[in-house]
């Protein structure tokens, strides 16, 4: 049996508004971090309001896709899904 290792998470409050606001803010800031560093989970992104913590809502997609991987496009996305960037950050689909 493997040991597996420790993993901590960073949270980092940021008051916006309201909930699409806060969505465009987690997907920048997930992938400006993502260019720095491939240890961001970009499928585990949330945000949630400040009173109410407990309840989040999922930034990126992170279906599962057909020959593995994972979606990195955003959770509310009207086109397929794609495989995330190179580097474990989120796809980029141009516009």
């Amino acid at each position: 049996m493997t040991v597996r290792q420790q993993r901590w998470v960073i949270h980092v409050p940021v008051v916006v508004p309201d909930l699409h606001r806060a969505r465009l803010f987690a997907r920048t800031a997930t992938r400006a971090l993502a260019l720095l560093t491939a240890r961001v989970d970009a499928g585990e992104v949330t945000v949630s309001t400040e009173d109410d913590q407990g309840v989040r809502h999922r930034v990126f997609c992170d279906r599962r896709l057909p020959g593995g991987g994972r979606c990195g496009l955003p959770t509310d996305h009207g086109v397929p899904c794609v495989r995330r960037a190179r580097g474990g950050g989120p796809a980029r689909v141009r516009r």
